[in-house]
C-alpha cells in the first residue's frame, strides 16, 4: 500500500524501488537486470538524493522490540561492509518518518512522528526533528516551543533550513548546519514555509484551516516585504523566476470558489481567474525551467503596480450583546503573539507604549511594590514600626512568648481583630451588616485589651 512507488535520479539514469527488505537499483532504464541491491532487514522507506552523481540514498528502518528506529545514508553503489554507511542516526518515538535532502545532497532532515502522543499534549501525535550529514555528523534540532512540526524546508543554498512548529500561534525559525537558530520570526497564524528558487525570499503562510495570511521576508536582511492574504488557498507555488507566486483553490479539497491568482512577492495581484460556478479546478502549475534560466534580481519593497483590485477579505466582527454595543471596545486576545527578534524593543531603546500597555505596566509595578513591602514586613531584621495601642496595627507584632498555649491565643486574637477590621471596611463602603457582625465589632476593644495583656505578660 505504501512506499511502493519507484524513484528516479534527476538525470534519469538510476531507478530504485523498495522490495521486501531490499532496495533494488536499475541503471539506464534497463528493468531486466537488477544492477545493485541494498539489503537491510525491515527496511521501510528510502529517498534518493537530488543532483548529479555520485548518487546517495537515505534509508529508514523502524524500531522493534525495544530497539530504536534508524536512518542511514549510503553512497551508490557502496552498500556492503560494516563501514559502508556514510552516516547513521538512531532515535526512539518514530512510527513514520519524512526524509528531506538538501539541494547539494550533503545533509538530510528527518521528521520523526508518532501516531499517539503519550503525554496527551497533542491529538496528532508527537514529532521530533533530526539532522544527518553525509560527513557523519548528526544532531537533534532543539525547537524552543512545544507542539507539532508543521513544515520544514531547505534553502536552495543548502546552508540553512526553516522550521514552522509549536502549538498555535506557531513559531518559525531559521537554523544553520550546526542546528543553531539564526533568526526567529516570532509567532503567528502559519503552518507552511516556502523559499523562493534563488533562496533570497521566504514566504511563511497559514493555509488549510487558517485564513491564508502570508508573510514575505527578505532572508538576507531579515526584513518583512509584504503581508498579503490568499483566502481559501489549497495550493502555493513559486514561479521559477523567483518573483511571482501562484495560489489556487482546487477541488476536491474545496469545491466552491475555485480559481487561481498570480501575485508579485510585494503583495500585488497581477492576474486572477475564477472558475465558473458549475465547474471545478483540479490542478494548476507553472511551466518548469532549468535552474539558472532566470538570474536573481535585487529585492524591491515597493508594491508593483497592478490593474487587478486587491480585495481584502472582510474580517467578521465579534458578536457584542446589546448592553455593550454603545460602550468602548476592549481588545482582548486569545494568544499574545511574539514579535520577530529584530522587531522586539531593545533595552534602553523602547518605543512609546500604548495607553493599555502603560496601564498594565503600572499595575505590574504596583503589584511588585506591594510584594516587596510584604517581604520587608516579614523580614526579621527589619524593626517593626511602633503604632498607637488603640489601632489594630498591634495585631501584626511578631513577638513570641516561648509558651505554645499563649502563642496560640495571641494568634487567634489577631485573626479575630483582622476579621473585625474587614467588617469595618465593609461598613464604611455602605454595606448593611448582620446583627452578629455588629456584635463582633463591639468586642474589638475587649479583644485589643486581652491581646495587650498577653503580650505584656511575655
Amino acid at each position: 500500500m505504501q512506499n511502493w512507488c519507484p524513484s528516479w535520479s534527476e538525470d534519469e539514469t538510476l531507478c530504485a524501488r523498495n522490495v521486501n527488505n531490499e532496495v533494488h537499483f536499475f541503471e539506464n532504464n534497463n528493468f531486466n537486470t537488477i544492477a545493485n541491491k541494498l539489503h537491510l532487514k525491515k527496511i521501510n522507506d528510502f529517498v534518493l538524493s537530488p543532483g548529479p552523481q555520485p548518487y546517495k540514498v537515505a534509508v529508514y528502518v523502524p524500531g522493534s522490540k525495544g530497539a530504536p528506529s534508524f536512518v542511514r545514508l549510503y553512497q551508490y553503489p557502496n552498500f556492503d561492509g560494516p563501514h559502508a554507511a556514510l552516516a547513521n542516526k538512531s532515535f526512539f518515538k518514530a512510527d513514520k518518518v519524512t526524509m528531506l535532502w538538501n539541494k547539494k545532497a550533503t545533509a538530510v532532515l528527518v521528521i520523526a512522528s508518532t501516531d499517539v502522543d503519550k503525554t496527551g499534549a497533542s491529538y496528532y501525535g508527537e514529532q521530533t526533528l533530526h539532522y544527518i550529514a553525509t560527513n557523519g555528523e548528526s544532531a537533534v534540532v532543539q525547537l524552543p516551543k512545544n507542539g507539532p512540526i508543521y513544515d520544514v524546508v531547505w534553502n536552495s543554498s543548502s546552508t540553512e533550513f526553516c522550521a514552522v512548529y509549536g502549538f498555535m500561534p506557531a513559531k518559525a525559525t531559521i537554523f544553520n548546519l550546526k542546528c543553531d537558530p539564526v533568526f526567529d520570526f516570532g509567532t503567528g497564524p502559519r503552518n507552511a514555509a516556502y523559499y523562493s528558487p534563488h533562496g533570497h525570499i521566504l514566504v511563511l503562510a497559514g493555509f488549510g484551516n487558517l485564513r491564508g495570511q502570508m508573510e514575505v521576508w527578505d532572508v538576507k536582511n531579515y526584513k518583512l516585504i509584504s503581508k498579503p492574504v490568499a483566502s481559501d488557498s489549497t495550493y502555493f507555488a513559486w514561479c521559477p523566476d523567483g518573483e511571482h507566486i501562484l495560489t489556487a483553490t482546487c477541488a476536491p479539497r474545496l469545491r466552491v470558489n475555485n480559481g487561481y491568482k498570480i501575485w508579485h512577492y510585494t503583495g500585488s495581484i497581477l492576474h486572477k481567474y475564477d472558475v465558473p460556478s458549475n465547474a471545478e479546478l483540479w490542478q494548476v502549475s507553472w511551466q518548469p525551467f532549468l535552474d539558472g534560466t532566470f538570474p536573481a534580481k535585487a529585492i524591491t519593497y515597493q508594491a508593483v503596480p497592478s490593474d487587478v483590485p486587491n480585495e481584502e477579505p472582510k474580517v467578521a466582527t465579534a458578536y457584542r450583546p446589546p448592553a455593550l454595543r454603545n460602550k468602548p471596545v476592549t481588545n482582548s486576545k486569545l494568544h499574545e503573539e511574539e514579535l520577530p527578534q529584530n522587531m522586539k524593543p531593545q533595552p534602553g531603546n523602547e518605543k512609546p507604549l500604548s495607553k493599555t500597555a502603560l496601564k498594565n505596566q503600572r499595575k505590574h509595578e504596583a503589584k511588585k511594590a506591594a510584594k516587596q513591602e510584604a517581604r520587608n514586613d516579614k523580614s526579621p531584621d527589619m524593626a517593626p514600626t511602633p503604632a498607637p495601642p488603640s489601632t489594630p496595627r498591634n495585631t501584626f507584632s511578631q513577638s513570641t512568648s516561648g509558651d505554645p498555649e499563649i502563642d496560640k491565643k495571641i494568634k487567634n486574637l489577631k485573626k479575630k481583630l483582622k476579621a473585625i477590621e474587614q467588617l469595618k471596611e465593609q461598613a464604611a463602603t455602605g454595606k448593611q451588616l448582620e446583627k452578629n457582625q455588629l456584635e463582633k465589632i463591639q468586642k474589638e476593644k475587649a479583644l485589643l485589651q486581652e491581646l495587650e495583656d498577653l503580650e505584656l505578660g511575655i
